[in-house]
């Protein structure tokens, strides 16, 4: 079984992933042609002293990863996930998966961005936090994932990119999504955090139709 717990183990620093998505939000803009259709976003104003990180693939999986003073905060869902909300009959978040948010971060689960108005629920499948000063990643203790489901929160395929940062990985990713060939020199360009100068433009951008 693959849970957040087994995430919590390899993703890198809170000042490594902020880096990473970074990257990934650089690379997106960059490889696509139409901004609506990129998955990675970073958002460098999300609110007073606050970044945010966003993944949305279009078909109804997406997490968000809100950098604060107080610390790191990551939330995910995903739609096939047997501990959906909206597959519950309370359409609460599934027990465990926020309970033990700590209070400097758990204000955080209050932004708009993670309700759905219109259903009236949370959708949260998989919870992280990393607080400042702390020396790990954290997740839900207590949560009871559902018997049988190898993959009961959705948090490998959500994270996968965040959780294999290699270059290869990531280029196979863009160019699945993309259907073209992407140039693993910029990609390690790109994720090694280096500017995205025109000919690393030239390098990923589609060609001129």
């Amino acid at each position: 079984m693959s849970t957040v717990h087994d995430t919590a183990a390899l993703l890198p620093s809170p000042a490594e992933l902020r880096v990473h998505l970074r990257a990934l939000a650089a690379l997106d803009s960059t490889i696509g042609d139409d901004e609506e259709y990129c998955r990675y976003t970073f958002h460098p104003d999300w609110g007073p002293g606050e970044e945010a990180a966003r993944m949305d693939n279009g078909s109804g999986d997406e997490f968000t990863v809100l950098f604060t003073p107080a610390g790191v905060l990551i939330i995910g869902f995903d739609h096939e996930s047997e501990m959906s909300p909206y597959g519950t009959d309370d359409e609460e978040i599934w027990p465990g998966v926020i309970d033990d948010v700590p209070a400097a971060l758990r204000p955080l689960l209050d932004d708009p961005a993670f309700h759905d108005a219109s259903m009236g629920v949370s959708p949260i499948t998989a919870c992280l936090w990393h607080e400042t000063g702390d020396t790990a990643w954290r997740a839900g203790p207590a949560i009871e994932f559902p018997a049988g489901n190898e993959h009961p929160d959705g948090s490998d395929s959500l994270f996968h990119l965040l959780t294999d940062r290699s270059p290869e990985t990531i280029r196979a990713d863009f160019e699945d999504y993309y259907e073209r060939a992407v140039p693993i020199d910029a990609v390690r360009h790109v994720l090694a955090g280096h500017p995205v100068t025109p000919g690393i433009t030239t390098a990923l951008a589609p060609p001129a139709s």
